[in-house]
């Protein structure tokens, strides 16, 4: 996790930083004025959550595996 968000600060850390900060506020307001604040907040949540968890099980090959054997019987698919 901490490599992460290492990787996270060092690619905010150069000038585009403005822009894509803009951008993300934009879609934010856009989501608010349409759905609402609840809703919007709903939606973001779920969306960080989603990121997590992705970048979480797809860092380490292995890691995914393990997942989908946790979760389909190893056997006849692969």
């Amino acid at each position: 996790m901490e490599r992460f968000l290492s990787r996270i600060f060092e690619k905010l850390s150069n000038a585009k930083a403005g822009g894509l900060f803009a951008f993300i506020f934009f879609v934010v307001a856009v989501l608010i004025c349409i759905f609402g604040f609840w809703k919007t907040f709903f939606i973001l949540i779920f969306t960080l959550f989603g990121f997590i968890v992705g970048a979480f099980l797809f860092a380490d090959e292995g890691r995914f595996k393990k997942f989908l054997d946790r979760i389909l019987p190893p056997g006849r698919v692969r």
